[in-house]
């Protein structure tokens, strides 16, 4: 790699990503220039950043690798400058670019020199949203004003027993110490704060990197990523229906080869989102969730049903981004209504309406299969007909309207016996709540059996690969 710290964690993560041999360091020979406080006495290989492209399974990306062995990472206007430089060429090019950080924070001894080649790596970030993929993924120290790199990418990675994530140290945080509350820990970013989609071992994140560049596309200019699909297309999804409760095991269910890249999985369970695909094709999912199952189908966590707002933020981001780079989206939707608790009261009208947004804003072909309950506004924000789904499907047991039956039907005929609200509640269930009701307003355009799921959702995709949908012009929306 050009440079006499080439045996050191930065390097080693580069090889360890990339395929063999494909690397090709850009700017080795960069050093510090500043000279306050004897800097220029101080050996600064590379400024403490490794820089350059190479191929993840043939397909080109830009990488940087923090070096925490000069200056603990710490990051200076040259080092700053580098990251931009590819950041420059990432988007030239149409490739992704991986940011893998190791860093002790701004360098001091550089001050307003490091200062302003901080924020310029901040702006650059920013034209490259919707343009190329961003991922990062933090291996040590990730702290104070740094912390808004990952948070600018789109995907975010992170060692769970070493790295360090925050904005302020849990010790400077008033009323908590470290031993208390440990908010820079991996557990708590990925878990609390949703800013981590995935936790593991070095090894383990770089060949989930590795695996997710190999399911998007390379820039916001491409259809969307294909590989060789060797599943049957109309593979029956024989076992789907006992799965609907856990979407994450549906979607598995539903893709090729039974592959499900799941993002933000220890966030907001109750909402699930990730990648998957159909007849080689990639496709964003978006599903609720009410029972996690482990590998042995039992049950480890169950949810009400209800959309949550940290559900609907956790939605809303990935559906951006499937849209910004023309990923098709699928949702699996069974919800039962908004979700209510105190902390939701106060959050969940924003969230659900920036959900509400993201489907609507979304011009990507959309395509819906309620498998359970799609009750009231919250349905309406799930991909619904009325948001703009271009396909919706449904199960016979879906039940969609207003309410539950036996609950609306309380409501219509209150202090009637028991026998009066029975035969409602059943009158009401047939005219009003399963999906035939909704299938002959055109709200549903097809009833299909579970196991044809896969099939009918690859015919739909196939169908919508020509949309084209035009907006009303404006500059951007503000929800």
């Amino acid at each position: 790699m050009g440079n006499k710290a080439t045996e050191n964690a930065a390097c080693s993560r580069i090889t360890a990503m990339l395929d063999a041999g494909s690397f090709v360091e850009i700017g080795g020979a960069v050093t510090a220039r500043a000279t306050d406080f004897n800097m220029q006495e101080k050996e600064t290989p590379a400024d403490g950043v490794i820089t350059g492209y190479g191929l993840i399974d043939g397909n080109l990306v830009y990488v940087y690798s923090q070096d925490a062995s000069v200056l603990n990472g710490a990051m200076g206007e040259m080092h700053a400058k580098k990251i931009v430089n590819i950041y420059d060429m990432a988007m030239k090019m149409g490739a992704p670019l991986i940011g893998l950080i190791d860093c002790a924070g701004l360098r001091l001894q550089e001050a307003s020199d490091a200062l302003h080649a901080f924020g310029t790596l901040y702006m650059k970030q920013s034209l490259a949203s919707g343009v190329i993929p961003q991922i990062s993924a933090i291996f040590g120290t990730c702290g104070g004003g740094l912390s808004l790199v990952p948070a600018l990418t789109d995907f975010t990675f992170m060692e769970g027993s070493k790295a360090k994530l925050f904005v302020n140290s849990p010790n400077a945080i008033a009323g908590n110490d470290i031993s208390k509350c440990d908010t820079s820990s991996a557990k708590y970013q990925s878990e609390e704060a949703g800013l981590v989609d995935m936790t593991g071992t070095e090894e383990e994140i770089l060949a989930n990197i590795r695996s997710l560049v190999c399911m998007l596309p390379s820039n916001n200019e491409e259809d969307s990523s294909y590989s060789d699909c060797t599943d049957d297309l109309n593979r029956a999804c024989a076992d789907i229906e006992n799965a609907m409760e856990d979407a994450a095991i549906a979607l598995s269910n539903i893709s090729d080869g039974y592959v499900f890249f799941e993002t933000k999985k220890e966030y907001a369970k109750d909402m699930v989102t990730g990648f998957i695909r159909l007849n080689g094709m990639t496709v964003g999912a978006v599903a609720n969730r009410s029972k996690i199952y482990d590998e042995e189908g039992k049950t480890v966590a169950e949810f009400d049903g209800s959309l949550s707002a940290d559900g609907a933020n956790k939605a809303a981001e990935f559906i951006e981004f499937c849209d910004a780079f023309n990923i098709p989206l699928l949702t699996l939707t069974n919800v039962s209504g908004f979700s209510a608790t105190v902390y939701d009261e106060a959050h969940v009208a924003r969230a659900a309406a920036k959900l509400t947004y993201a489907f609507a804003n979304a011009t990507v072909p959309k395509v819906n299969v309620v498998t359970g309950k799609a009750y009231g506004s919250a349905y309406a924000v799930m991909n619904s007909k009325a948001l703009g789904a271009d396909m919706v499907y449904a199960w016979p047991s879906a039940e969609i309207g207003m309410m539950d039956a036996a609950m609306a039907a309380k409501i219509m005929y209150a202090g009637s016996d028991a026998d009066m609200l029975r035969e409602k509640t059943a009158e009401y269930r047939e005219l009003q709540s399963g999906p035939m009701p909704a299938a002959r307003r055109g709200y549903v355009d097809t009833i299909i059996e579970p196991a044809d799921t896969r099939k009918y959702v690859i015919g739909a995709f196939e169908m919508l690969f020509t949309k084209r949908e035009d907006r009303p012009m404006k500059k951007h929306g503000a929800v």
